[in-house]
């Protein structure tokens, strides 16, 4: 019997894959499970269709992360931080402070998909490593400066 695999199956096949099996295995086990459907040439048509779509739909998804890369990359970030003597920062910025401060510029990322390049103790002129998608990145380039009322 020919299946056409909806699921990745252990030892058998990843979704997409038309495997040979037995009639039992297939009937009694993969088709109630949903994990396949008897491989006929609709089924074989359906399945490519949705393949070609998912794979529009990731490449539109990955044009539209390069984008927000191209943007946060042109982006002027300036995080304020309270400084003491000789232009040392109290305590470190954080990927935290970057993502609350990218939200104020209509930027949602996750803080845990910033990675800062060194850590920062001095205020300057410092970059971080923002993890768009899955393989966009991008280099967030960002101020630290001393608040007003800061210094003491």
């Amino acid at each position: 019997m020919q299946v056409l695999l909806l699921e990745d199956v252990e030892k058998l096949g990843e979704a997409g894959d038309i495997v040979s099996v037995k009639n039992g295995y297939g009937r009694n086990y993969l088709i109630p499970r949903k994990l396949g459907v008897i491989a006929t040439k609709s089924a074989v048509k359906m399945r490519e269709e949705v393949i070609r779509q998912q794979a529009r739909k990731r490449q539109a998804d990955k044009e539209q992360a390069k984008e927000v890369a191209r943007q946060l990359e042109a982006l002027d970030l300036v995080l304020q931080a309270k400084v003491g003597e000789e232009n040392r920062i109290f305590g470190t910025i954080t990927p935290q402070q970057i993502a609350v401060t990218l939200a104020t510029h209509g930027f949602a990322i996750d803080r845990r998909n910033i990675e800062i390049d060194e850590e920062i103790r001095l205020i300057g002129v410092y970059t971080a490593t923002v993890k768009v998608q899955t393989d966009v990145f991008a280099k967030l380039k960002f101020r630290v400066e001393p608040l007003e009322d800061g210094l003491e």
